[in-house]
């Protein structure tokens, strides 16, 4: 696939981005190597591969799941500016 300038200005125009004609000039290319690389993964044997989690066969510790409220609320509302009844204040920002 040949990524061009009108490629690069497509896909920032799908994604919502401001790309200027110098920014074409740059990212074409880049998005073709990206490609390129993608086409030599494709060519990749991966059968017989199960899927991974992760790498490493480490298990990880598990807490107990407790909620808590942390017994800190006072100590959290010192740094609002304005609270009310435990709760911070917030602007409207909603009409």
């Amino acid at each position: 696939m040949s990524i061009d300038k009108a490629t690069v200005s497509k896909i920032a125009s799908l994604a919502r981005i401001k790309v200027t004609e110098d920014d074409l000039n740059y990212y074409a290319p880049q998005l073709q190597n990206i490609m390129k690389w993608m086409d030599s993964l494709q060519q990749v044997n991966t059968d017989n591969v199960e899927p991974l989690a992760n790498v490493s066969e480490i298990a990880l510790r598990l807490r107990e799941d407790v909620v808590t409220d942390g017994g800190i609320t006072a100590d959290i509302l010192k740094n609002a500016p304005e609270s009310v009844e435990g709760f911070f204040v917030v602007s409207k920002i909603v009409e």
